[in-house]
């Protein structure tokens, strides 16, 4: 029961994430339309939007990848007393590049690393680097002060107090942050579409530029079903990081 009661909050996410997906479907997305006052326009067929989902994940779970790497490097050197003078500087860093449009650095980044993902992956970075940095700072701070004095008793080096001790109990934190930052990578991975990469914002940005509101409708509900998805997933795995 307390493994079920754990897991509630991610079972809605994912009943949410699912019900998003249904309107996905053309014979729903037209319908949707039609209440909007749209006349019914030709749909994305789901085998195109399960190739645009796909990509869509792959380059947001790249952008979080790049993201967790440098995020947490960061948040666990902001804690070292070696680094305590650069602390305010590391921090105004990831503000800094959280505070640029998505869409901005993407247009700017395009005459220097091309058209398709890596603009966009350049995007995701600058646009979770923040929370994680902070999430990731904020749970080592938090690991209670007697167990790395405990630790250090034992006899174990700063590198395995942090190894052993620090990380094992700020995993939770450190989880949280990823998962904000995953949403957010999911969310921002639709701008790439500006920049010709193959997400759920093709459908947007094409249903924009036709005048057809049923892509439009399919990419919207698509990215946000991702979303809720991804949500569900690192809810579940916060869950079980906290057991």
């Amino acid at each position: 029961m307390s493994r079920l009661r754990s897991l509630r909050p991610a079972l809605g996410a994912a009943a949410s994430g699912l019900a998003l997906g249904a309107l996905c479907h053309p014979a729903l997305a037209s319908a949707l339309a039609a209440l909007l006052g749209e006349a019914p326009r030709r749909a994305l067929s789901l085998p195109h939007l399960g190739a645009l989902a796909l990509n869509h994940l792959a380059l947001a779970a790249a952008g979080l990848a790049l993201t967790a790497g440098l995020g947490v490097g960061l948040g666990i050197l902001a804690t070292r007393e070696a680094a305590a003078p650069w602390r305010g500087g590391i921090d105004g860093l990831a503000a800094a590049a959280q505070a640029v449009p998505p869409v901005v650095v993407v247009a700017l980044a395009l005459p220097v690393l091309g058209f398709g993902g890596p603009p966009t992956l350049l995007a995701l970075v600058f646009y979770g680097l923040m929370p994680v940095l902070r999430g990731t700072a904020s749970a080592i701070e938090a690991v209670p002060p007697e167990a790395r004095e405990a630790a250090r008793a034992l006899g174990l080096t700063r590198g395995q107090v942090l190894a052993r001790v620090e990380i094992p109990l700020a995993a939770p934190g450190i989880v949280e942050a990823l998962r904000t930052a995953l949403v957010l990578a999911v969310a921002t991975a639709a701008v790439g579409a500006l920049a010709g990469a193959s997400t759920l914002g093709t459908p947007v940005v094409a249903g924009l530029q036709n005048q057809n509101m049923v892509p439009m409708l399919q990419g919207t509900a698509g990215t946000a079903s991702l979303a809720f998805l991804c949500d569900a997933a690192m809810l579940a795995a916060a869950a079980l990081v906290r057991r």
